[in-house]
């Protein structure tokens, strides 16, 4: 399952140049992927009251064209691996049919100490999606 998030890149998102600065490219995803969380049905209140969080763990980031004040962008998110205590997500950023910036994130849960637990069970049946 592919996930679509739109974004509309503002004036604060751009450095003196207009060109979106490079952190906030991982900003939109975040986002994007947060919004996919909530569409699946996780609620991430509820995780944490029962004292477990999704972290990042890792994130490889390729910034392949800028993207400008105003542009309209879609950050499609897929889920590309997983196991029961992490998932691989390709995370793509477009504007229309140019590819921005493409980045593997991976995600596991932590516990209230800090220590690795298992992904919620409705993640674990996810189904895989071909991230091309």
């Amino acid at each position: 399952m592919m996930h679509r998030f739109p974004i509309r890149v503002y004036y604060e998102d751009t450095d003196m140049a207009g060109i979106v600065y490079y952190a906030n490219y991982l900003r939109y995803i975040e986002r994007a992927r947060s919004d996919w969380v909530r569409e699946i049905g996780i609620d991430q209140r509820a995780m944490k009251a029962q004292g477990t969080v999704f972290a990042v763990r890792r994130v490889e980031a390729d910034y392949i064209q800028p993207a400008h004040f105003d542009d309209v962008l879609s950050v499609a998110t897929s889920l590309c691996k997983l196991t029961s205590a992490r998932m691989v997500m390709v995370q793509k950023l477009w504007r229309d049919d140019t590819l921005l910036f493409a980045a593997e994130v991976v995600i596991v849960c932590i516990g209230a100490d800090g220590k690795p637990v298992r992904l919620p069970a409705e993640l674990r049946s996810m189904p895989i999606s071909d991230p091309s």
